[in-house]
C-alpha cells in the first residue's frame, strides 16, 4: 500500500521517490502531447495565444521563452495508456490527451481567479499578470479548443470521446460550484465533500483514463471500467491535494502556507475534523464560525492559521484523509481487474496510481 502524506508533518516524506519508469511515463505523455497542444493554442487570437502560453509555462511574463513547470502531466500519461489498454498505439490517444489537458487548464485559469490564488507552479497566476478578463477569456477559449481537437478527427470514436469529455466538464463545473457554495456554509458533510471532489477532480481524471481507449475503438464496458479506475484515482488524488493544501511545503507546492485555510475551503481534513466530535472538533467549529463572520480574516497571522491546522490534526482530520486516500487508491486498483488489457499496461496504471497518492505537490 502506498504511503500518503502522514499525520505528522515531520514525517511527511511521501514523495520524491517515484521510479524512473513513472518519470518516463509522465515525460512520454508530455512529449507526445505538447506539440499538438501548442498547435491548438497557436490558433487563438492575440493576446490570448500569448496569455495561454504564459499559463502553460512556455514563456515568461515578458513574453520570453521559458522552461516553466507545466504540471505533472498525469492526465496525458493516462490518456496514452488508455489507448494502449484497448490495444491501440499510444499515438491514438494524443487528441484525447490534448483535449483533457485543455479542459483541465480551462478550469485552473477560472479557479485561480475565483479562489483569488496569486501563485501557481511557483509563479504569478494569469489573472495576476494579465488581468481577470484575460483569465476568463483564455479559459473559455481552451474549453472550445478541446472540442475542436477531438471533433476534427471526424470519426465515430471522436464523437463518443467528445460526449464523455463534455459530460466530465459539466461535472467538473458542478464540483467547482459546490466548492464555492460550501465556503459560505458552517457545516458540510463528509458525503457532500466527497461528492464535490468526485465532480471537481474525479470526473476529468476518469475521462482521461477512458478517452484514449474510446478513440482506439474500445466498447463502453471497457471505457466505463477505465473511468471507474480514474474516478476513484481522482478521489485519492484530491484527498492528497487536500492534505497538501494545509500542510504542504510551499517550496514543493508553489502555493502559500495553509493555502486552503486562507481560502476557507471545506476540504476533506476540515470536514472530517468537524464531524469527529470532541474538544478539538468543537473548538475548530467555533473558530471557523467566527472566521466566516470576520472582516479581518485576510489579516490573520501565521500563528492563527497554524492553530486551526493543529486543531484539524488533533481532531483526526489529517489521519482520516490519509486513510481515505489509501481507500480510494485500493478501489481504483481493484477496478482494473474488471477489464482485459496488456499486463504491462496494467502494471503502468497501477504504478501511476501509486504515484498520484505518493507526492508532495
Amino acid at each position: 500500500m502506498p504511503t500518503v502524506p502522514s499525520a505528522n508533518p515531520a514525517d511527511d516524506t511521501a514523495a520524491g521517490g517515484e521510479s524512473l519508469d513513472i518519470i518516463a511515463l509522465l515525460e512520454r505523455g508530455r512529449t507526445m502531447s505538447t506539440p499538438v497542444l501548442r498547435a491548438a493554442v497557436n490558433r487563438l487570437a492575440p493576446p490570448m495565444d500569448t496569455v495561454a502560453s504564459y499559463h502553460f509555462g512556455w514563456i515568461d511574463a515578458q513574453g520570453r521563452p521559458a522552461d516553466g513547470d507545466g504540471g505533472k502531466a498525469v492526465r496525458p500519461a493516462l490518456a496514452l495508456l488508455s489507448a494502449e489498454a484497448a490495444g491501440a498505439a499510444p499515438e491514438v490517444g494524443i487528441p484525447g490527451a490534448v483535449a483533457v489537458e485543455l479542459v483541465h487548464n480551462f478550469s485552473l485559469l477560472h479557479d485561480d481567479l475565483m479562489d483569488g490564488d496569486e501563485q501557481r507552479r511557483h509563479r504569478d497566476t494569469v489573472w495576476k499578470v494579465h488581468g481577470p478578463a484575460q483569465a476568463i477569456l483564455v479559459g473559455d477559449a481552451l474549453f472550445a479548443l478541446a472540442g475542436e481537437v477531438l471533433l476534427e478527427l471526424g470519426t465515430v470514436e471522436a464523437g463518443r470521446a467528445t460526449r464523455r469529455l463534455t459530460t466530465a466538464t459539466r461535472k467538473l463545473i458542478d464540483g467547482q460550484a459546490q466548492d464555492i457554495s460550501y465556503e459560505h456554509r458552517e457545516r458540510v458533510t463528509v458525503e457532500e465533500c466527497l461528492e464535490m471532489e468526485g465532480n471537481k477532480t474525479g470526473a476529468l481524471l476518469a475521462c482521461a483514463c477512458s478517452i484514449g481507449a474510446v478513440l482506439g475503438g474500445a466498447d463502453d464496458k471497457m471505457a466505463d471500467t477505465l473511468e471507474a479506475y480514474g474516478y476513484h484515482l481522482g478521489l485519492a488524488f484530491q484527498a492528497v491535494d487536500d492534505l497538501l493544501g494545509i500542510w504542504g511545503d510551499p517550496e514543493a507546492t508553489g502555493k502559500q502556507t495553509w493555502s486552503d485555510l486562507r481560502q476557507r475551503k471545506k476540504s476533506l481534513p476540515v470536514v472530517a475534523a468537524l464531524a469527529a466530535g470532541g474538544p478539538a472538533s468543537q473548538r475548530l467549529g467555533e473558530l471557523l464560525a467566527a472566521d466566516a463572520k470576520s472582516n479581518d480574516f485576510d489579516t490573520f497571522s501565521e500563528e492563527e492559521f497554524a492553530t486551526r491546522a493543529a486543531l484539524i490534526e488533533e481532531a483526526g482530520g489529517r489521519e482520516w484523509t490519509s486513510d481515505e486516500a489509501r481507500r480510494q487508491h485500493a478501489i481504483a486498483i481493484e477496478a482494473l481487474s474488471g477489464v482485459d488489457m496488456p499486463e504491462q499496461v496494467r502494471e503502468q496504471l497501477v504504478a501511476l496510481a501509486d504515484f498520484v497518492v505518493v507526492r508532495k505537490r
